[in-house]
């Protein structure tokens, strides 16, 4: 069993909650406005989950799981989250995370700017690319025909093996992006973001395999 922490518990974070407690893991909830604020999520996840600080959060996930928009990634607690696996879910909007300047040079991709925050951890993008009714509703078991695939950046293998194998017993197979700074193929407006997963008002999702998702990655420009 695995302790999966959550800074941030919204659409996404609370759909991999769910995902995660089906699975059998436990889960730590948190969020900026209080553990108190997440009593409804915690008693429809069960005896499973429970809420707690962002540093608690951090501090007691084996993977730790940032859902916060990016302008807010600054005071993450990096301390808590040194010597752990981040698995990010977030995007870049300059109109909500105002301006920042290594993303809009290039010079950083998102992820890659997020590692910066965080120097004691190892950062892997994942579930950024997928609507989260889509999400929820393509987990499929292993071994099944329409299985789909995420892709998943990072610049450490063991927290990328770490991710595949959590990602496996949620329901999802992973495509392995190669380093954070290829993250951009990811990113909103990529081939690969949205649209293999199928249109936004079909909220069964369209099963995407992994020969999709590479396909996607690589024809994927800047």
């Amino acid at each position: 069993m695995t302790t999966v922490g959550f800074i941030g518990s919204g659409m996404i974070g609370g759909t991999v909650a769910r995902l995660s407690v089906a699975a059998g893991h436990q889960v730590v909830l948190s969020n900026s406005r209080g553990p108190e604020t997440l009593n409804d999520l915690v008693e429809e996840l069960g005896p499973l989950a429970r809420a707690a600080s962002s540093e608690e959060a951090a501090g007691a996930g084996d993977l730790v799981v940032v859902s916060v928009p990016l302008h807010a990634c600054p005071h993450l607690p990096a301390g808590s989250l040194a010597g752990h696996t981040v698995l990010d879910t977030g995007n870049y909007y300059p109109q909500r995370d105002n301006q920042i300047p290594e993303i809009d040079s290039g010079k950083l991709t998102s992820s890659a700017w997020l590692q910066r925050q965080l120097p004691g951890a190892e950062v892997v993008k994942v579930f950024n690319n997928i609507y989260f009714k889509h999400l929820r509703s393509l987990a499929r078991p292993a071994g099944a025909a329409d299985r789909t695939y995420l892709p998943i950046p990072g610049d450490d293998t063991a927290a990328k093996s770490a991710v595949t194998e959590f990602l496996d017993s949620i329901g999802y197979g992973a495509v392995d992006a190669g380093p954070l700074a290829e993250s951009w193929r990811q990113e909103p407006g990529s081939p690969v973001y949205g649209a293999p997963y199928g249109p936004f008002d079909n909220e069964a999702g369209t099963p995407a395999s992994a020969d999709v998702i590479r396909a996607a990655l690589a024809a994927a420009t800047r």
